[in-house]
């Protein structure tokens, strides 16, 4: 009897052990790959869309400034642009989940010309921030991916250029959290490393999220 219940014991842990190991799996370099450049294409910028990836617990609940510069950001064809190739992409980046209708007058995003019969993308005037994001944690649970982002601003407006050379002097990256408090400053000649390792060093100083991507489209606030 008792070698039964030893049995039985060993089967029961053996199948707490499967669905542990099961349940967070191994995460590729190829796959963390395919993760950054997914959030690449979804990161904006806050002087743009008002926050760089918005958080939301479903696609249409999402921004829709942001979700349509998102599409502008990603489409393929700068010229005459038709309603069908707009819908086309925003499906393509938010999944099939996506419902939202891009409005056929047209937005901040697409111009409706009628000449053409098509949308122009709108400019986007950026200025010497440049809002970006490093991978901190990544796992896979069962159809998605979960991810932690860290968030940071890259400040260029000392960015100065020799007239003669047309290569840029040396000046001063200025590194801030999304509350525009500086938290480090490294030099452009240093690259772009020391500023990852700079972000590492102060993590606790920047905002962090979490998306998760794959079956699901969500961003929460950490």
């Amino acid at each position: 009897m008792l070698a039964i219940i030893g049995v039985l014991l060993i089967i029961f842990l053996g199948l707490l052990f499967y669905r542990y190991k099961t349940k967070e799996q191994t995460v590729t370099a190829q796959e963390v790959e395919k993760v950054q450049e997914y959030i690449s294409k979804i990161y904006m910028w806050k002087e743009d869309t008002g926050d760089a990836l918005p958080t939301f617990e479903n696609i249409n609940s999402a921004p829709d400034k942001w979700i349509w510069e998102v599409v502008k950001k990603n489409i393929d064809s700068y010229d005459v642009i038709t309603y069908e190739q707009i819908m086309e992409k925003a499906k393509e980046i938010f999944g099939e989940g996506f419902s939202k209708e891009f409005p056929k007058e047209g937005n901040e995003s697409f111009v409706y010309n009628e000449e053409n019969q098509g949308y122009e993308p709108t400019n986007v005037e950026l200025d010497s921030y440049n809002d970006t994001f490093l991978i901190n944690k990544i796992e896979k649970v069962n159809e998605n991916y979960k991810i932690e982002i860290v968030e940071y601003i890259e400040d260029y407006s000392e960015e100065q250029i020799d007239t003669e050379t047309g290569e840029e002097k040396e000046f001063n990256i200025y590194i801030k959290n999304t509350k525009d408090e500086q938290i480090v400053q490294v030099k452009n000649t240093e690259g772009h490393t020391k500023i990852i390792d700079e972000v590492k060093n102060n993590i606790d100083k920047f905002n962090k999220k979490t998306i998760i991507w794959g079956k699901d489209l969500i961003v929460q606030n950490n």
